[in-house]
């Protein structure tokens, strides 16, 4: 009999793809089978008629559930026996691209059900649906079937069972379908409560002023009263992060609106199903503990995406919990998010009070994701949870495997089969040993899941970090890819872009290719290779890593070079209180003698120093501190008036390349700060000549090269000010500028740069 087999690719696993095509199977009267092969759904269809099978095909691409994401539908005709009904049929595994689905956020369908005192699953802590709940955390293998998650440790009750094998259910094949009687369960850590009692106890400890820790979907959370100014203070000192801002979960968005203003569309992104992390500006008169995020115009905001982090806000106790809980990563500075009962207990006793923890395994960590929000769309910070590991297409694929390691500072790694390049969820910073086996395991996992045979490995050029090590152990041939080309081919990667740019990659440090630091570059690049165009102007950073924490270092380093007479040098410093006279001199003699001095292009340390020249800060407790303080005094002096277009500034010519005359702008705010110029004014005038700059040595490379259109990368790009300058400049110039969205521009994302690179090379 003739039949189509049609083959459907992309994120069909874990939302109810095959329920729902048995469904449409019956409405159209299709008979035949579908099967999950792993890399795509497999469907036999035989229909009464063409016109049948005409509105099956129809509604497949059509109604697909809201979860998935149709990439390609491949259909061929063969004969077959007849089939008398429509059946899901046992997945079974073939080689081929692969889909993964993250993590989805509670649907509003089972929160309905969660508070619905008649249903059975009511205040159930892990309702799901094939619409929502775990996916990638809990997975072992492909193709998504329960027996390779963790929850086929959760035999199904007859109820469960029977939703799970009847079509006219919701929970038909969701995988991880469980209720009161047969799911996880939730308890309090090395203490008897289990279950209500635990819950009932661990709303009483944030009542009461305590801080718990609690596991959720992809590691576990430190969790306290946001409005009690003394318990977050207590988490700061235990923590060791004395300003760093905290991220905030708000009951509902009712709540999210008392405390912040919305910008257009942020909605959407904020209550939908990936539910992460949004930078939102905070409202005058807000009532949150005033050491969430001190210094900081915003508050990193989420809403409740699991059903355990809903009844910590709502149960039926008779208790009142505030509507907005600290929810930051639990793990000690530097290290991963704790997964599993036994790091908890090594880990989280001397932060917390108590641990809500419970039986369902993490198999792969999952942070929050974190975005900020940029010309009406979603500007990423963190990519992780509920974006992870969805693939980015990148030209016409190449028939190999890759690994990236990706980079040694808010390390993610990435995969890429043919031409499919799946970033991995954020595993952190490899400063800690207990980091680099989290990246460890977590490669291993990956790339058991996406089936992955890498025939190299990509790492970043500097010699001697951990991730360069990790990628020597693979026993693969090795692949170094200098830094800030690697931001630039993400950026070109996420947009597609697959022609030659003109990069701009502004960072804190990279490894150069001639041996210095670099990080205010311009590159001529394309997946093959890249030319260094331009950069800012060299200067010396002295003091090794501290300095990259000691802005004031930088400042001096930079007046010191500004100025022939070093008595003249030491007066500006003593003018600025920018140190002590005995350190002051520390740094003319590591000067004089070259010692622990490199030379240095990197925008992100030029940032720190004009923040000590300025006096905001002299110093960082966390990466970008003092170059975010000086973004939001800037912001706050361009809110005052109106400002003038940004004009490009030409750039100066070098033996090799082209400079950006980053000395005089430092020399204008030296000058300014002296004068008793406006703190404000001078930070908006540095942003805006940087700017300025970069758009002036744009034109001078478009001069030589025709290139029209520019790539903007690098972890100072998370900087809106400088962003948003730079952007209308170029546009202005009729240039096309390729920027990032839901790839980080920071070190996140400098794996699928790299895997592009070794894929193409």
């Amino acid at each position: 009999m003739h039949t189509e087999r049609i083959c459907v690719f992309g994120i069909v696993q874990g939302v109810g793809f095959r329920p729902f095509v048995s469904r449409i199977a019956a409405v159209h009267a299709i008979r035949g089978t579908v099967c999950n092969k792993g890399s795509y759904v497999e469907i036999l269809a035989q229909g009464a008629a063409p016109s049948a099978l005409t509105a099956f095909h129809d509604d497949l691409e059509g109604k697909a559930p809201e979860r998935s994401a149709i990439l390609k539908v491949v259909t061929t005709t063969e004969d077959r026996s007849p089939y008398e009904t429509f059946s899901i049929v046992e997945s079974a595994r073939e080689k081929g691209d692969i889909f993964v689905s993250p993590d989805i956020a509670i649907c509003d369908t089972c929160k309905k059900e969660l508070f619905d005192k008649t249903n059975r699953r009511y205040l159930h802590p892990f309702i799901n649906c094939t619409a929502c709940g775990p996916r990638l955390t809990i997975l072992d293998a492909m193709p998504y079937d329960r027996e390779r998650t963790s929850m086929g440790e959760f035999p199904m009750c007859p109820q469960c069972e029977y939703e799970y094998t009847h079509a006219e259910t919701r929970r038909y094949d969701a995988q991880p379908v469980c209720c009161n009687d047969c799911g996880p369960e939730v308890y309090l850590l090395d203490q008897p409560e289990r279950r209500r009692q635990a819950i009932i106890a661990a709303r009483q400890a944030i009542i009461d002023g305590k801080i718990i820790a609690v596991k959720g979907i992809g590691g576990f959370h430190l969790c306290c009263d946001a409005r009690n100014e003394q318990t977050v203070q207590a988490l700061r000192q235990r923590k060791r992060r004395p300003v760093k801002p905290f991220a905030v979960m708000m009951k509902d968005l009712d709540a999210v609106r008392q405390q912040c203003v919305l910008p257009d569309g942020v909605e959407k992104a904020l209550d939908g199903h990936q539910k992460p992390i949004v930078l939102l500006p905070k409202k005058s008169g807000q009532t949150l503990a005033p050491s969430i995020a001190p210094g900081n115009p915003s508050i990193g905001v989420m809403l409740p995406y699991t059903p355990l982090h809903l009844l910590l806000f709502m149960y039926d106790d008779g208790l009142s919990v505030p509507d907005a809980l600290v929810m930051t990563s639990a793990n000690e500075s530097g290290a991963p998010i704790c997964h599993d009962d036994e790091e908890a207990r090594q880990e989280l006793s001397g932060l917390c009070d108590l641990i809500l923890s419970h039986n369902r395994r993490i198999r792969l960590r999952a942070d929050d994701s974190v975005m900020d929000w940029y010309d009406g769309k979603p500007y990423m910070i963190r990519r992780s949870r509920g974006y992870a590991p969805l693939p980015f297409f990148y030209g016409k694929g190449t028939g190999k495997d890759v690994l990236a390691i990706g980079g040694e500072l808010k390390n993610c790694f990435c995969i890429g089969r043919n031409n499919l390049f799946y970033p991995s969820p954020y595993i952190g910073d490899m400063a800690d040993i207990r980091t680099v086996e989290a990246l460890r395991q977590s490669i291993r996992r990956m790339t058991t899941l996406l089936e992955a045979e890498p025939s190299v490995v990509a790492c970043d050029l500097h010699p001697r970090y951990n991730t360069t090590a990790v990628a020597h152990e693979l026993g693969l041939p090795v692949v170094p890819v200098q830094h800030h080309y690697a931001h630039i081919l993400s950026c070109m990667a996420e947009n597609g872009y697959e022609q030659p740019v003109i990069g701009v990659a502004f960072d804190g440090t990279g490894y150069g290719t001639d041996g210095t630091i670099w990080g205010g570059e311009v590159l001529v690049s394309d997946a093959h290779g890249f030319q260094r165009a331009a950069s800012i102007q060299p200067f010396w950073q002295r003091g090794g890593d501290v300095s990259a924490r000691e802005g004031w270092r930088i400042a001096v380093s930079l007046i010191d070079g500004l100025q022939q007479d070093r008595s003249q040098a030491a007066a500006t410093i003593d003018a600025l209180h920018l140190c002590s006279e005995a350190e002051r001199q520390a740094q003319f003699f590591l000067a004089d003698q070259q010692i622990n001095s490199v030379l240095s292009t990197s925008a992100g340390r030029l940032f720190d120093g004009v923040s000590a020249i300025l006096g905001i800060y002299r110093s960082s407790t966390f990466e970008g501190q003092a170059s975010m303080a000086l973004q939001f005094a800037a912001e706050a002096w361009e809110r005052t008036q109106p400002q003038p277009p940004v004009q490009p500034m030409a750039p100066l010519h070098h033996k090799d390349r082209l400079i950006l005359p980053t000395g005089a702008l430092v020399q204008r705010i030296l000058e300014g700060r002296l004068a008793g110029g406006h703190t404000g004014q001078l930070a908006y005038g540095f942003h805006r000549d940087l700017a300025a700059m970069i758009a002036g040595a744009c034109l001078a490379v478009r001069e030589e090269t025709g290139l029209t259109t520019v790539a903007l990368s690098g972890g100072v790009f998370q900087n809106r000010l400088l962003l948003g300058l730079c952007d209308q400049a170029l546009q202005s110039l009729d240039f096309t500028v390729l920027k990032h969205s839901t790839v980080p521009p920071n070190d996140g994302g400098i794996a699928l740069g790299q895997a592009i690179y070794a894929a193409y090379m």
